[in-house]
């Protein structure tokens, strides 16, 4: 089992080596207690040959802590990784200093029942999903003695969702707004994010090479790159992700009308401040509040209002399969719902006649 022990303002971390019949100590000094602590588990991890039932004595949120350092951090793309550690600070608050060996799925649910009080279903089930990845790890280990993550359930609040797509009349009346206004590159943006349903960080990732004409004189945009708020990495969200967008020649000239900034790309990322920008538009234009990341929606709803097939709709928004699509993004929008309706009751009606 490994020691940390403070000496004056450094710590001190040891852990026990067993080789060729003999016990061996494997010492090394550290500047603070989270490094120390870290090696030394990264040691244990490595040790390996069999239970590690000794480390069940260390809190559940230093071990998660450890585990999304040694563990996560080469697995995982630099934003998820991101994710991982403000999810830590989520741990460290709700769990405190119980131990590996004081954990079941009681407790585990009271704790995630606590969080969700606070916190809608989505966002309670996203916590949920990390801490149930350390844990299954904690038992493959030897920590935990049992495999209770299956067990613990997602609860919450369904709140009201924040990234509504517009009705079709509001989609007109902004986008009319937008093809009027190309002098504001914010505009040019909002454009490009309902003609194409590119997320917010795809759309910042432009740049000139991106942009194509091909044979058949068709214009459209390479996605290759996305900014994030919380990483250097532009890599894509997924290997979908990749994926040739067409637009129409209007816009691709807009486009092409927006100066190249220093750093390569068409647009600023101007402090990733667009949904607050984007409701001040909204209510200047009397249009129901949505999120910028509602503009995607609105682009996929607006395409399945319209019968576009839903394949075709999966693959231009970059999603992994279609029933990503159908499960979070195609709502109908009320007009569609409506008609909808309408159909319904008068096919039901039919049957009397």
């Amino acid at each position: 089992m490994a020691s940390i022990v403070k000496r004056g303002n450094k710590f001190r971390a040891q852990i026990s080596l067993y080789k060729h019949g003999e016990h061996k100590k494997l010492t090394k000094t550290f500047g603070t207690k989270s490094d120390a602590t870290r090696w030394a588990l990264e040691n244990e991890l490595e040790k390996g040959n069999g239970k590690q039932l000794a480390e069940r004595t260390t809190t559940f949120a230093e071990f998660f802590e450890n585990w999304i350092h040694i563990i996560k951090k080469n697995d995982v793309k630099e934003t998820t990784f991101q994710n991982y550690l403000r999810t830590s600070n989520i741990v460290k608050k709700l769990f405190g200093d119980i131990q590996l060996k004081d954990l079941n799925d009681i407790v585990v649910q009271r704790k995630i029942d606590e969080y969700a009080k606070n916190h809608s279903r989505k966002t309670t089930h996203e916590v949920l999903l990390k801490i149930k990845t350390a844990l299954r790890d904690a038992y493959a280990r030897g920590y935990l003695a049992t495999d209770f993550a299956s067990l613990v359930k997602t609860r919450g609040k369904e709140l009201p969702k924040r990234n509504k797509s517009l009705s079709i009349t509001d989609l007109k009346k902004l986008r009319t707004y937008l093809l009027q206004n190309t002098d504001n590159e914010f505009n040019v943006l909002s454009l490009l994010a309902l003609e194409t349903g590119m997320r917010r960080g795809e759309l910042l990732g432009i740049r000139p090479e991106n942009l194509y004409v091909d044979v058949d004189d068709e214009y459209g945009i390479k996605v290759r790159h996305s900014i994030s708020p919380t990483s250097e990495d532009t890599s894509l969200k997924t290997k979908n992700s990749k994926r040739d967008i067409s637009i129409n020649k209007e816009v691709y000239d807009i486009l092409k009308a927006v100066p190249i900034k220093a750093n390569g790309y068409f647009f600023d990322p101007d402090g990733f401040n667009q949904s607050a920008k984007l409701a001040q538009l909204l209510k200047k234009l009397d249009i129901s509040k949505t999120t910028f990341h509602g503009l995607r929606d609105t682009h996929a709803s607006f395409l399945f209002s319209k019968d576009i097939d839903i394949a075709y709709v999966s693959k231009r928004l970059g999603h992994i399969n279609i029933q990503t699509t159908q499960n979070y993004y195609l709502e109908l929008m009320p007009e569609k719902k409506h008609q909808q309706d309408a159909d319904a009751l008068n096919l039901l009606n039919s049957l009397s006649n």
